[in-house]
């Protein structure tokens, strides 16, 4: 029997703490034409720079939670106060299409990915925490970036800690380098999850 070419792109959900360079590294393979970047929904205003439908789709609360009630959202949750989601409809048809699809969320929404029952979602999934070295390590990478007050930066500290209490949930942790040795090892999980027998049709 001749091994079609053919096969379903992988869901690829990458979580971590802020500040591990899970985003940088999931954009890098996104700017190759590797995979793309699934989009989420938010609630929380844009930062400078950010634009609507690129970085996230910002919407109201209430357009959320109709969008929650009508089954349009793969996952959810509220990180921070704010909602964030992902529409089912872009990560379906990238997938059944071949395209590897990225998703960058927290560990609530990857508990949902995972039990959401979906055989596509089973067949297609590879779940990557990126852990920070040490928390020490983490809080000076935070601290360097300036862009809150105290109380919100403690509060980030703390979700990050609850955060990487979930690392053993995921099939691969990757515990954060330098940016180089980070990039080399995502990749190689990358490339040899393409492989796998049960993303062949």
């Amino acid at each position: 029997m001749q091994l079609t070419n053919q096969r379903l792109g992988q869901l690829i959900i990458v979580s971590g703490p802020s500040g591990t360079g899970k985003t940088t590294l999931a954009r890098k393979v996104c700017d190759r034409g590797e995979a793309v970047f699934s989009v989420s929904c938010t609630t929380r205003a844009p930062r400078p720079g950010e634009v609507d439908g690129k970085d996230y789709f910002f919407l109201t609360e209430a357009d959320f939670l109709a969008r929650v009630e009508r089954g349009e959202l793969f996952e959810h949750a509220r990180v921070h106060g704010r909602l964030y989601g992902t529409l089912k409809s872009y990560v379906y048809e990238n997938l059944q299409r071949g395209m590897d699809v990225i998703m960058d969320i927290d560990v609530q929404g990857a508990a949902q990915v995972r039990a959401c029952g979906d055989e596509l979602v089973k067949r297609c999934l590879l779940d990557i925490f990126v852990m920070p070295p040490s928390i020490d390590e983490l809080r000076s990478r935070l601290s360097g970036r300036a862009t809150e007050d105290v109380a919100a930066f403690e509060l980030r500290m703390l979700n990050a800690a609850a955060e990487m209490e979930h690392w053993s949930a995921y099939g691969y942790v990757l515990i954060s380098g330098s940016r180089e040795d980070d990039a080399r090892r995502f990749d190689a999980l990358l490339e040899a999850g393409r492989m796998r027998t049960s993303l062949r049709e």
